[in-house]
């Protein structure tokens, strides 16, 4: 009999590719020698059973938790599973009915509710026609801000309702704040155990992937080892951004404004960084000097203290409290400890849970200064002040360009928050960063491209677009025309801005009223609330053009809103329900079925903060 052969060890192929080799020539091998079943060598991977089926399903507006969602079922599969990640909204609770497993990722918006990508399922899950689902072990993750009242609210209400329609919690419900890599990383290597990762009979780990070793067709490639790069080209991410250089910065509103809205030019050249109309860019800042100084100044430290850093090495407490921790808003954590130590009469009775409500009333426009100032009886020592504080994270921006207009540069529309609370001045961290310390030209703005997979134009480029920005929120809008413009898109575009004054907060006036002059911008209707006695929003314009807006959607119109959610996008989205019964002729059950499905088709997609 002729002996099977098998590919060395150290023959340059990975371990699938060898896998598969060696099955293949074993299967060859075997037909030469007579046998009826393939002769395997030793040393070659067996077969795998089926892969547990394992659903992972996620509600993202930013991209974070879909990227999270992603990364873990690549980890599935390495354990065992074959993994399908779906946004949440491709889910039917009829589909959860004739699963096993099941793990949800989701972040938080607005008053605790699920993102737009989660809240189609969420309405169906809640309803009382959900089907039980007592066949199901499930985990969910959340992604949030401790900073809002209804942390990880999303995930509660996702948590809470599978548990009651039955389904079966195989591990504690995971809550991530801003910073959640460390804290996702915990919570998975609980969850593993839980939905039980299948081995083969051989004790061997089952591959989702790795498909059962057969003599390929005489048509099949080859398989070709793996190249590596001499020198690899860096890729510049959230973990490593780029040092970008910043061209322009120029104030958008007029004297007389009330607000102090910059235009922002990025130069991208040389970081290999590419984005679409509808992505964000991601910055990361540093702190203010003034307020840092003043920080160490109340805790009476000199600022030369030294550090154990994130990484492995130390640094000076100026340098984390500057590059590293949040000073502005305190963390629960500091403000329990600040009030304890201190014994503070005023903030101690606050602390208590049925007290949240005034505490976070308390804290509203308070910064860490603040709260040391308030408990001044508080004493810290370096390193146990910085591990009360949170990590600086990195603020992302809605792109106001596009690039086919602007090729190796990204452009940003950003509001420099500046206010008086509490007897002091306070600013944005990121905002002020950049309108007023960062110097042209000189100055490494660390970024990155956050992609939307969410928030982009309809491919069909005759589709027509209605889009709602008012503020800032026209930033993605402003990279919609250029795209527009630039692909030669035959779809009709329709622009709702609004501000303050028209005199002095009309932001990008030229380039829009130019834009609607050339017949880019079909419509473009306007709202400055300040401009009359009764304030007037976009979403009055919307009522008063319902009957035009009702035969733009029916005839596929795609609907867009950018800017603050709690209010703003509320608003809209409650009367666009009204626009589809009024000029539709819907009853209110009818205009929500009708909403429903412009989101589940993607023409109605949201860009909200």
């Amino acid at each position: 009999m002729t002996p099977v052969p098998c590919l060395p060890e150290n023959a340059p192929f990975t371990p699938e590719q060898r896998a598969w080799v060696n099955g293949f020539l074993a299967g060859l091998f075997s037909n030469a020698n007579g046998a009826g079943t393939a002769a395997v060598h030793p040393d070659a991977r067996p077969a795998s059973r089926t892969a547990t089926p394992l659903l992972i399903g996620y509600g993202s507006q930013t991209g974070s938790a879909q990227g999270l969602a992603k990364r873990v079922a690549k980890e599935a599969e390495k354990r065992g599973f074959a993994p399908t990640v779906k946004e949440l909204n491709a889910v039917a609770p009829a589909e959860l009915a004739t699963l096993a497993r099941c793990v949800v990722i989701t972040s938080t918006w607005g008053d605790g509710d699920p993102p737009d990508n989660a809240a189609g399922f969420w309405a169906q899950l809640s309803a009382d026609t959900a089907p039980r689902l007592e066949q199901l072990s499930f985990a969910v993750l959340g992604l949030g801000d401790r900073n809002y009242a209804e942390f990880c609210g999303a995930a509660k209400k996702f948590d809470e309702r599978l548990a009651k329609l039955g389904a079966t919690r195989v591990t504690t419900r995971g809550e991530c704040d801003v910073d959640y890599e460390a804290a996702a990383k915990a919570w998975l290597e609980g969850l593993w155990p839980g939905l039980e990762p299948a081995e083969t009979a051989a004790g061997e780990p089952v591959t989702g992937n790795q498909p059962a070793v057969t003599a390929p067709t005489k048509d099949a490639p080859t398989p070709v080892p793996e190249q590596k790069a001499d020198s690899p080209k860096t890729e510049y991410s959230r973990a490593r951004p780029f040092p970008a250089r910043l061209k322009t910065n120029r104030r958008l509103n007029r004297d007389g404004s009330q607000k102090d809205t910059r235009h922002f030019e990025i130069v991208l050249e040389g970081g290999g960084l590419s984005y679409e109309a509808g992505d964000a860019l991601g910055v990361v800042p540093t702190n203010c000097p003034a307020l840092v100084e003043e920080l160490l100044a109340t805790l009476g430290f000199s600022g030369d203290e030294s550090i154990a850093d994130s990484g492995s090495g130390t640094s000076t407490i100026h340098d984390q409290l500057s590059t590293a921790l949040v000073i502005t808003a305190p963390p629960p954590a500091f403000v329990k400890e600040a009030a304890t130590r201190s014994g503070s009469a005023e903030l101690l009775p606050l602390l208590e849970p049925a007290k949240k409500a005034d505490c976070d009333k308390w804290l509203f426009g308070r910064d860490v200064v603040d709260v040391l100032k308030a408990c001044l009886g508080a004493k810290f020592a370096p390193a146990e002040f910085t591990a009360l504080l949170r990590k600086l994270q990195p603020r992302l921006y809605s792109i106001s360009s596009s690039p086919k207009a602007h090729p190796g540069e990204v452009h940003l529309t950003v509001a420099a928050v500046r206010y008086e609370a509490h007897g002091r001045g306070k600013k944005g961290v990121c905002s002020c960063w950049l309108a007023d310390r960062v110097v042209l030209g000189e100055t490494a703005v660390p970024v990155f491209v956050q992609k939307s997979h969410g928030f982009r134009l309809p491919e069909d480029l005759g589709k027509p677009v209605i889009m709602i920005g008012p503020g800032t929120g026209i930033a993605p809008f402003r990279a919609f025309l250029e795209e527009r413009r630039a692909t030669g898109a035959s779809g009709r575009n329709w622009l709702f801005f609004g501000d303050q004054q028209r005199a002095c907060d009309f932001l990008y006036e030229e380039e829009l009223t130019g834009w609607s002059a050339d017949g880019l911008l079909t419509r473009l209707d306007l709202a400055f609330s300040r401009d009359q006695t009764e304030k007037i929003y976009v979403q009055d314009r919307m009522r008063e053009h319902a009957a035009e807006l009702w035969r733009w959607l029916e005839e596929d119109a795609h609907f867009y809103v950018c800017g603050d959610a709690k209010r703003m996008a509320k608003d809209v989205d409650a009367m666009l329900h009204t626009v589809v019964e009024t000029a539709g002729g819907r009853t209110r059950e009818q205009a929500t079925e009708y909403v429903a499905n412009l989101k589940s088709e993607k023409r109605y997609q949201r860009d909200i903060y």
